[in-house]
């Protein structure tokens, strides 16, 4: 799963937000997991971002900084 959380970060900035826009709680979740946050990655996918309100946090916190760091650190 460290490849996974590699490539996530390798990704370009337009890249990451693109994803974050239209797939973001089920990248951004299986990024959760892979960054040992597992009980909240798969709350995430299944609740589609926290109903939403993480998925928008997720995607300003990817604009803003390159990095979908929202409840992962």
């Amino acid at each position: 799963m460290k490849e996974y959380v590699k490539a996530i970060d390798g990704l370009p900035l337009v890249v990451k937000v693109l994803l974050a826009i239209f797939i973001g709680p089920i990248i951004y979740g299986i990024y959760r997991i892979a960054k040992d946050k597992v009980l909240i990655g798969v709350i995430w996918i299944i609740t589609g971002g926290l109903f939403g309100i993480g998925w928008i946090i997720d995607i300003i916190t990817v604009v803003m900084s390159g990095k979908a760091t929202f409840l992962i650190d």
